[in-house]
C-alpha cells in the first residue's frame, strides 16, 4: 500500500494488486463508511484478480479506513473527487492502461457512474453493484422522524453492523450533498458492458431503482443479478460467493 495525496492534499491510502494483470486494469471504490479490506470490495476483487486484472483498490478519506478524514464529513461528492484523484494518480505509473473498468458498491458504484458520463471514453466496462442514483430514492429508507431527527440535530448515530461497538456519525450534511444527485437522468449515457447486482431486500439502493437503472442504460451488453434474501451489503459468506462468480462470469464475457 502506498500514500497519495487528493486534491485537497489530504492522504488517500492506495493498494495496487497484480501489476503485470495482461486482461485489463480495474479500479473498485467501496460505498459509505467502508473501506478497500471490507469483505464484499475483497471479494469484487478477487473476481478480477482471478481474471488477471491489475485491481486498484484504496480507501477515500472521510470514511473508516487507513485514509484522512472523519466519517462525519463524508459526502458523494467528496467520495467522487478522492475517485477522479486516485484515476489521475494512475495515470503516472508504468501499468497504467485504458479503458479500463470501474467498479463499486452503493456511494463507490455512483462514483463509478459519474465518471463514466464525465470520460465514457476510457470507460471499458462498468459494475456498479448496489448503485446509489439519488438521495431522493435512498432518504425513503429513512422514517420521517429519523429525518426530522437527524436535519434538527445535524448529525445522525449508527452502530456498524461490520465492525460491532463502532459508532458511526453522519453529519446531516451528507443528506444535503446527496439530494444534489439523479444519476438515472444521465444513464442513457453509458454505452459500455455493464453488471448490476443488488440484494432482494435492499431499501436503500433498492431493486426497483437499478431496475429503472437498467432500462434507461443505451448499452446493449447489460445485465442485472438479484441476490435472494440479501440486504444492501453482502454480509454471509453465500451471497459474497454469489457475487463473486456473477462477477467472474460477466468478466469473461466482455
Amino acid at each position: 500500500m502506498q500514500k497519495i495525496k487528493n486534491r485537497k492534499n489530504k492522504n488517500i491510502v492506495v493498494l495496487v494488486e497484480n501489476q503485470k494483470g495482461k486482461k485489463g486494469l480495474v479500479f473498485i471504490a467501496h460505498g459509505l463508511s467502508s473501506s478497500h479490506d471490507h469483505l464484499h470490495i475483497q471479494k469484487f476483487a478477487e473476481a478480477f484478480l482471478e481474471n488477471d486484472y491489475i485491481v486498484v483498490r484504496y480507501d477515500t478519506t472521510n470514511s473508516v479506513g487507513l485514509s484522512d478524514g472523519d466519517l462525519q464529513f463524508a459526502t458523494l461528492t467528496g467520495y467522487y473527487e478522492d475517485f477522479e484523484d486516485v484515476i489521475e494518480w494512475a495515470h503516472t505509473q508504468n501499468w497504467f492502461q485504458e479503458p479500463f473498468v470501474v467498479a463499486g458498491h452503493s456511494m463507490g458504484s455512483a462514483c463509478n457512474l459519474l465518471y463514466s458520463f464525465k470520460y465514457p471514453e476510457k470507460i471499458k466496462a462498468l459494475a456498479p453493484i448496489s448503485a446509489f442514483l439519488s438521495g431522493d430514492i435512498t432518504l425513503k429508507a429513512f422514517s420521517k422522524k429519523i429525518l426530522e431527527k437527524w436535519k434538527n440535530d445535524g448529525y445522525r448515530l449508527e452502530e456498524s453492523k461490520s465492525r460491532p461497538g463502532l459508532i458511526k456519525r453522519f453529519n446531516w450534511t451528507l443528506a444535503q450533498d446527496w439530494v444534489k444527485y439523479h444519476l438515472l437522468d444521465d444513464a442513457y449515457l453509458i454505452n459500455a458492458p455493464i453488471l448490476l447486482i443488488v440484494g432482494e431486500n435492499d431499501v436503500l439502493t433498492p431493486l426497483a431503482s437499478q431496475q429503472k437503472l437498467l432500462e434507461k442504460i443505451s448499452s446493449k451488453n447489460k445485465e442485472l443479478h438479484i441476490i435472494s434474501g440479501s440486504e444492501h451489503t453482502y454480509m454471509n459468506s453465500e451471497d459474497l460467493e454469489e457475487v463473486k462468480n456473477i462477477i467472474n462470469q460477466w468478466l469473461k464475457k466482455i
